[in-house]
């Protein structure tokens, strides 16, 4: 029986990466919904291509989207606006799985929406779990929601846990004979910058990835090493153990995505060619295997793959992640939101690349940290955060 599939930011590489998949499967998958930003002439594009039953924009795209849907007599679909429109969409009852892919805290409503109707949530939106972290792994438990990580990194991981990981207890600890995971980390287009060159660094530099092709936002974290603590905290919640069980290990080629270590002495690794399509399809089609366009990993070509330890001094990004998970509560959401606005400013021209993580830890250091026991708890945390970063970037 085809499955309906919801794709919250459909424009972005994620969810144009879906789209590839589900092209691939017609008889499997349909596109139910689709949500834009501001890319509203792609939208009206995919619309045309995929016949969604609902597409959601902002309020101020609404008439745009609305006139451009009637030049092509696409006047059966139903619009929906704003971050209503978007929970909405998430919890549908004729939605099957939801494809998380906006970026930044935007994303946090909408996929929690998804997991509390029980869907197959396949989460692109680290964001998401970042600032609600436990509450977002309890409404899972709670409302029997299977939550599947695309991020490469964590996808690699999943592949490589035992059958049955999620079942067991979440206390910390890693269990099933798993001893440590290794998040592996391209190390970014400046990996062997020195500190005085990284302060010269352009936005049209720190958005040129050597192996992989993102968005604005995320390639500048991968850039500063802060998408690699972004992703130990992800790491942390979807897999139940403290961070000091995270290792992250720099691995340039991007052929290994990410290993998990046992405690005989074995270490799993996840390989493949870097494109984002293969964990997608893993995710939509678990726990059976789908076909995708990827070509399978030549070894002869990749002769050498290369690790090494992150530096912190010159990506001081990761170590005030790692900080933020090991004193918990709200401070990965605060470190969230003003590394948002911190990359935003970055590539407003606004401040230099350096400045990045500086102004996350000034944030952290004026913010008081509490207790994350509630979404409304949370988003006003994300809201201060932002407001402090605002001021830093503008002083």
């Amino acid at each position: 029986m085809s499955q309906s599939v919801c794709i919250l930011g459909v424009t972005g590489s994620i969810g144009q990466s879906t789209l590839k998949i589900l092209e691939q499967h017609p008889e499997e998958y349909s596109v139910f919904a689709v949500t834009a930003h501001s890319r509203i002439v792609e939208l009206v594009e995919i619309c045309k291509q995929y016949r969604p039953k609902v597409a959601v924009v902002p309020a101020y795209k609404v008439d745009e989207l609305q006139q451009l849907l009637a030049r092509e007599n696409l006047n059966d679909i139903e619009i929906l606006q704003g971050e209503a429109g978007l929970i909405d969409v998430a919890s549908l009852p004729e939605v099957d799985v939801v494809m998380a892919a906006i970026v930044g805290a935007a994303g946090l409503l909408p996929t929690l929406a998804a997991v509390k109707a029980g869907k197959r949530v396949l989460l692109a939106n680290k964001e998401a779990l970042v600032m609600s972290g436990d509450l977002m792994m309890q409404a899972v438990h709670d409302y029997k929601a299977t939550l599947l990580p695309v991020d490469s990194e964590h996808n690699a991981i999943f592949q490589c846990l035992p059958e049955g990981y999620f079942q067991a207890e979440r206390n910390g600890q890693p269990k099933m004979g798993v001893s440590r995971v290794l998040l592996t980390a391209s190390g970014g287009p400046f990996l062997n910058h020195t500190l005085e060159q990284l302060e010269m660094v352009t936005p049209a530099q720190a958005c040129k990835h050597p192996k992989w092709s993102m968005g604005q936002k995320i390639s500048v974290d991968s850039a500063t090493l802060m998408n690699k603590g972004l992703e130990l905290i992800e790491a942390c919640h979807l897999f139940a153990i403290s961070e000091h069980f995270v290792t992250v290990v720099v691995h340039p080629q991007s052929i290994i995505h990410s290993m998990v270590q046992y405690v005989d002495g074995s270490t799993l690794a996840q390989m493949g060619n870097p494109d984002m399509c293969t964990p997608i399809a893993h995710a939509l089609a678990w726990p059976k295997r789908i076909q995708t366009h990827v070509p399978p990993l030549d070894l002869f070509t990749h002769t050498h793959l290369n690790f090494q330890e992150p530096d912190t001094t010159r990506f001081p990004a990761l170590k005030l992640a790692r900080q933020a998970m090991q004193v918990g509560g709200l401070a990965p959401a605060i470190l969230n939101a003003a590394n948002e606005i911190a990359v935003a400013a970055f590539l407003n021209n606004q401040i230099g690349f350096t400045q990045i993580p500086n102004i996350v830890e000034a944030t952290l250091n004026q913010l008081e940290n509490n207790v994350a026991d509630s979404v409304e708890v949370i988003l006003q945390a994300d809201r201060s955060a932002r407001s402090i970063a605002q001021q830093l970037v503008m002083s």
